[in-house]
């Protein structure tokens, strides 16, 4: 069978389509992978076909619009002409996006046997599905379905209904975007927000986090008869040039914390290392700090500070006093399966819920990145080493699903689904 995987965004979101697609491919079937410019390379080395899909994603990532447009308001609300710059930047970019992911939809789509995509452009790649009569299975990094447990702050009425308005409100600002595509396409004009859509069309939804990290949710969407299942964190573990070295540095000493922020930009690199080689030497900790996408190059050498380019977190967390990263999805699932305590220092809001996710499970605490500063830092590190949030990390990590198993049930789900269209 052909599958599509269409994963656009950074290494955290094309990781997971990449997972499975490389199990479907050793299954024996044609898989196809979209993902941003900057993540061919990845995927091509984890042995998959890759295309272009949309602009580079590290572009967003740079321009970082919705801080840029948002930063100190309400102050800047008076500066009309950068605000409106500024907006039409963003609505520039968000056009490009569907243009060109579109066009390659479109074109990948034709003939295949299912279409695998993720909650980025999930609209988009929906209605694709729809004119072509394909399945769609759709992975979603955390509940963005209408539920009363995302928002554990509000009761959960009140939840669901905050979920609503915000689906709502986002159809009305770029509805014109989806509704400008299925005219295209021939497809009748979009009524309601894309989400409900999605679901009423009978896609199938997998939900690739543990269930113990939001409780009570399976419960509340058992009407779905199956079509939300949870298989845990999707990733592919692949091994980097710094993992034997970084083990023998790990080995020749005391466990150290390991930093990790990923895709997040940072303001001043130097000023980040500074902060986390002084906050290590106040506890007597080593440090160990995976760049990610940040440039630590030009920056001053500290004895108990060792920085590299990427790891195989799932070789190296476990081997860690605990784990201080940006709360992205795969790294904090990295993190409890390694079971090791976790410090979030979250800077958009996906992220801050990843840090509550820690919080109410008592194996962690979260901070976010911009407020964090030394005293905190140290006062966080002290708070999450002490012994009952590294017994409550131990423990946790044996209730969580094994990486293997969280793709294998993936790729059986998609497998089905599109038997089941085929009549097979």
């Amino acid at each position: 069978m052909k599958f599509v995987l269409a994963f656009y965004g950074t290494r955290g979101d094309a990781e997971p389509g990449l997972a499975v697609g490389r199990e479907l491919q050793r299954r024996g079937h044609d898989v196809c992978m979209a993902v941003s410019p900057d993540q061919v390379g990845l995927a091509e080395s984890a042995g998959l076909a890759a295309v272009a899909y949309g602009p580079d994603s590290q572009t967003a990532l740079d321009r970082d619009f919705g801080a840029t447009l948002f930063k100190d308001f309400p102050h800047n609300v008076w500066r009309v002409k950068d605000l409106t710059r500024l907006w039409r930047e963003y609505w520039a970019f968000v056009t490009q996006c569907w243009v060109e992911m579109t066009n390659t939809l479109m074109s990948l789509a034709d003939g295949a046997d299912l279409l695998f995509t993720h909650q980025i452009f999930e609209d988009g790649a929906a209605n694709v599905a729809e004119y072509y009569d394909l399945p769609l299975a759709t992975l979603h990094y955390f509940p963005i379905r209408e539920n009363g447990q995302l928002l554990p702050s509000l009761p959960a009425p009140l939840g669901r209904f905050a979920m609503t308005a915000f689906w709502w409100l986002s159809a009305s600002v770029f509805g014109r975007f989806e509704n400008a595509q299925r005219r295209e396409l021939g497809l009748p004009k979009a009524t309601g927000p894309a989400p409900r859509r999605i679901s009423e069309r009978g896609a199938l939804e997998i939900q690739a986090y543990e269930q113990v990290c939001f409780p009570g949710l399976a419960a509340e969407w058992a009407e779905f008869d199956g079509r939300r299942p949870f298989v845990g964190a999707l990733t592919l573990e692949l091994p980097t040039d710094a993992d034997e070295e970084v083990a023998s540095w790990i080995a020749a000493g005391t466990p150290p914390i390991c930093f990790a922020f990923g895709s997040m930009s940072m303001k001043s690199p130097a000023d980040t290392l500074a902060m986390i080689a002084a906050a290590c030497a106040q506890l007597g900790e080593r440090a160990l700090v995976c760049a990610g996408s940040t440039d630590f190059s030009d920056v001053l050498d500290f004895e108990h500070v060792k920085v590299v380019g990427a790891l195989n977190y799932a070789a190296i967390f476990p081997s860690c006093r605990a784990v201080v990263h940006h709360g992205g999805v795969g790294t904090t699932a990295a993190g409890l399966r390694a079971g090791v305590p976790t410090l979030i220092c979250w800077a958009a809001p996906d992220r801050r819920m990843w840090g509550a996710v820690v919080e109410r499970l008592k194996v962690g605490t979260a901070r976010r990145f911009s407020a964090t500063t030394e005293k905190s830092l140290v006062a966080d590190l002290r708070k999450i080493l002490a012994r009952a949030y590294v017994d409550r990390a131990r423990e946790l990590a044996t209730r969580l699903t094994k990486p293997a198993d969280s793709v294998a049930t993936t790729a059986d789900l998609v497998e089905n689904l599109a038997r089941r269209k085929r009549g097979g």
